[in-house]
């Protein structure tokens, strides 16, 4: 996402000619929309884009185990012995 914001921003710059990005190539410009495109291609081709959302889904998952097992007194500071 954060080369998409980059091109986005160049472009602008270049469209607009404002400060530096008026004398940039266009292969300059372009390059990080095509970066992303490389990302979002190995990303999904590598499993990392599934692998996060289950990581994260997880989390989700274990915080609200965790709230639960705190709201009905299940958790202790205290350790067994």
């Amino acid at each position: 996402m954060l080369l998409l914001a980059l091109g986005l921003i160049f472009l602008v710059m270049k469209t607009l000619q404002v400060g530096p990005g008026a004398d940039w190539s266009w292969w300059f410009v372009l390059a990080p929309f095509a970066l992303a495109v490389v990302w979002w291609t190995w990303a999904d081709r590598t499993g990392y884009t599934k692998r996060k959302a289950m990581e994260r889904e997880n989390a989700r998952k274990q915080a609200r185990i965790n709230k639960l097992r705190g709201d009905i007194g299940t958790i202790s500071t205290k350790r067994r012995k």
